[in-house]
């Protein structure tokens, strides 16, 4: 079986969208996005997250407020009193301000994953991955004034994020989790909540799950044999986890991976503007090849996003992703 090439998402933001976010323009950005992976050899593209981009408010590249600021009982003007209650929550303190304060039920509002979508789709022939920020990561960066309990909460968000992802039919959904890595004391009430987006979604499953990459650092710390209950718990077809930047001394503990769930292996470093060889990307797919056994691994791709790089280097690591792979397989 062929081992495909991906990206975790994101892509650099073209400069022109700082300055003309119309339709217009980003349908251009995408479009360049989409035809840059295409050149590389990548197997399955996807839009650069650009669609979630708001020049206004780039720290994290939309992959929270894009969500939140349009879902109905969320607020996303708050006082003094709101940011004190946010920066008494564990684990939030890379954050000045909270993403959102709930202060009613919570529903989809103006949030239209399948326009954004259709809109991609639209632009390529290629197979096409959408990504979507989980129900996890989207609890634990709002402050709760509404449920009392961060399960209920989570339950609610994965109800809008399960319908709006069930009529998505690209080659791949991808919820993306950055949070739990470093909390897996979270397992129960998280992969409730995952899996059920996961069960409404309808094209090929994928987890994503990384130690963060909020102004290009490490956010979280944590081992993932810590993980790996919750990680055979999801219902997901296969996994897209970090290990470049961590290195692959915690392999071994991937043996104990359900079998019906394929991992996803990163072999490039996105916080490190180095472009890895072919000849390195080859010998980390060897490595794990040997330690997991043969099938495990239907994808290799990035530790994360690339949103943080720029261009010239996020394109040389694209290149060297497909050159690597194809070494491995001893292909031309």
């Amino acid at each position: 079986m062929s081992i495909l090439t991906t990206v975790v998402g994101s892509y650099p933001i073209p400069h022109w969208l700082l300055g003309d976010s119309s339709r217009v323009a980003l349908r251009d950005a995408i479009l360049v996005v989409l035809k840059t992976q295409e050149l590389a050899g990548i197997d399955l593209v996807a839009d650069g997250e650009l669609n979630r981009f708001d020049p206004s408010h780039p720290e994290t590249n939309g992959m929270i407020d894009y969500f939140v600021s349009k879902m109905d009982g969320i607020r996303t003007r708050y006082s003094v009193t709101d940011i004190e209650k946010f920066r008494a929550d564990a684990g939030l303190t890379y954050r000045t301000d909270p993403a959102g304060i709930v202060t009613a039920d919570v529903g989809e509002g103006t949030l239209n994953l399948p326009r954004d979508y259709q809109f991609t789709r639209g632009l390529t022939s290629q197979p096409l991955k959408f990504t979507c920020t989980g129900p996890h990561m989207l609890t634990k960066v709002l402050t709760d004034r509404h449920y009392g309990d961060r399960a209920k909460l989570a339950m609610a968000i994965a109800a809008v994020l399960r319908k709006q992802l069930s009529s998505i039919d690209a080659s791949v959904v991808q919820v993306d989790e950055a949070n739990i890595s470093g909390h897996p004391e979270d397992r129960e009430w998280a992969l409730e909540a995952i899996n059920h987006v996961l069960d409404g979604v309808t094209a090929r499953r994928g987890v994503h799950i990384c130690f963060g990459n909020y102004g290009g650092q490490t956010i979280q710390k944590g081992f993932w044999k810590d993980l790996m209950p919750f990680l055979n718990g999801l219902k997901a077809d296969h996994l897209i986890l970090e290990f470049a930047r961590r290195g692959y001394d915690e392999l071994e503990v991937f043996q104990e991976l359900d079998p019906k769930i394929g991992l996803g292996l990163s072999v490039i470093d996105i916080k490190d503007n180095a472009i890895e060889t072919p000849e390195l990307i080859a010998r980390r797919i060897e490595n794990a090849a040997r330690i997991l056994g043969p099938g495990r691994i239907p994808f290799v791709h990035p530790d994360c996003g690339f949103w943080m790089l720029q261009r010239s280097v996020a394109d040389g690591k694209m290149r060297a992703l497909v050159q690597g792979r194809n070494l491995y397989e001893g292909k031309n």
